[in-house]
């Protein structure tokens, strides 16, 4: 959502806090309960990459069932995309890839607003493989900030660093303005199916997954920033896991509810002082800052020296060049950090009544909301692996 230039594409959606299953059995097998056991969530996870024999590290995307799609980091780290090829011939897209929406769409080159000709329209005439919806369905999504964009859905090949399958896709005749200012062509869904805008359609994880067309059933994330890399080198790996890229061993946070990645986050560190606050959360690749509630933001500010609230959180920009402190989430007992340095993330201006010191949007920021929101300030930092195995999870590390 934009607030105070905060880029927020989450899909609205309802959010839940439990999900049911229901099973049924045709043969009775006697259990025998272990009252020594102790469930270990990370072991089992890594037990069973073991068991399959899943590489952990790759040396190039050429092996059978990873994509590598490098990404763009336009300008101060606001957000990302790659590109995809959609049709036969493939036409390319620049596409964000977001994991708190799950439909894929793009630019139709049949839409007539002034948003949709500024960028790269998808022409479904010139496409051999392209299938209009038998039905005629439409989708309409709508994302925090109030952007949306509606049109027709068909289903063509999507081929997304090398991984290629067919998918459904939604197709724009009409865009906000929001997106008119904006460098992407469309929007490449990684939620869960449920959030998808039209009931039935099954995200292109889910597909791929099912046509066993990856080596893994995750995606991962390394986003690039300036700070770090000079906004260079980063990706989105579908099928496999870049070791390379992270510290020590991914932590795997289960996923709580399926739609968004949603998990617990367990407490809020600032510099090393616990805040005693916990919440659930989701991680966002589509929403460029960190969101919390009013009360929790006043009160990791309330650290910061220099931090004031005008329409949005401000802190001193003279914070990019700390070396020292953080805001840390404990996430499976375990604590990432955002690093001081990135809290200081877009100049603003100059300091009401202080003429001379310069002050920037932080990187944390408030909303009314019932879910955290780890955006990108936060993965930057992060490497993260989203796993969609039959119990989903997400496996952060710190980066390299």
């Amino acid at each position: 959502m934009k607030v105070s230039t905060i880029l927020l594409s989450v899909a609205i959606a309802t959010l839940v806090l439990a999900d049911g299953d229901s099973t049924s059995s045709v043969f009775e097998v006697p259990l025998i309960y272990n009252p020594a056991y102790r469930g270990d969530f990370q072991a089992q996870m890594q037990k069973m990459r073991y068991r399959y024999g899943s590489p952990e590290t790759i040396a190039a995307a050429a092996k059978k069932g990873v994509g590598l799609v490098p990404v763009t980091n336009p300008s101060f780290d606001t957000e990302y995309y790659g590109p995809v090829k959609i049709g036969t011939p493939g036409q390319t897209f620049n596409m964000d890839f977001d994991t708190g929406s799950a439909d894929i769409w793009l630019v139709s080159s049949t839409c007539p607003t002034t948003a949709c000709k500024n960028h790269r329209g998808f022409n479904s005439s010139s496409s051999t493989t392209f299938t209009l919806d038998p039905a005629e369905r439409r989708f309409q999504i709508v994302y925090g900030d109030g952007s949306y964009a509606s049109g027709y859905i068909g289903t063509d090949m999507v081929n997304v660093g090398g991984i290629q399958i067919r998918q459904t896709i939604g197709l724009a005749t009409n865009e906000s303005a929001q997106f008119g200012v904006s460098k992407v062509d469309g929007l490449f869904g990684l939620g869960f199916s449920s959030l998808e805008s039209v009931p039935g359609v099954e995200t292109f994880m889910t597909n791929a997954i099912a046509e066993k067309a990856l080596a893994l059933p995750v995606v991962s994330a390394y986003l690039p920033s300036l700070r770090r890399s000079g906004g260079k080198g980063g990706h989105y790996l579908f099928g496999a896991i870049d070791s390379t890229k992270f510290q020590g061993d991914l932590t795997y946070v289960p996923v709580t509810v399926k739609g968004y990645w949603q998990i617990a986050v367990q407490d809020i560190l600032v510099s090393g002082q616990s805040l005693n606050s916990s919440y659930q959360g989701i991680i966002d690749t589509g929403t460029t800052l960190v969101i919390l509630d009013n009360k929790t933001a006043a009160a990791v500010h309330s650290k910061i020296d220099g931090a004031y609230f005008d329409g949005g959180w401000i802190v001193p920009c003279s914070l990019s060049k700390a070396t020292t402190g953080s805001v840390g989430f404990e996430l499976a007992g375990k604590v990432f950090e955002v690093p001081m340095a990135d809290i200081a993330w877009a100049p603003v201006g100059t300091a009401t009544g202080k003429p001379g010191e310069e002050v920037c949007y932080s990187g944390v920021q408030s909303m009314s909301i019932p879910v955290w929101i780890l955006g990108d300030v936060f993965i930057k930092n992060n490497y993260c692996v989203f796993d969609q195995s039959d119990v989903p999870s997400v496996g952060i590390a710190p980066l390299k």
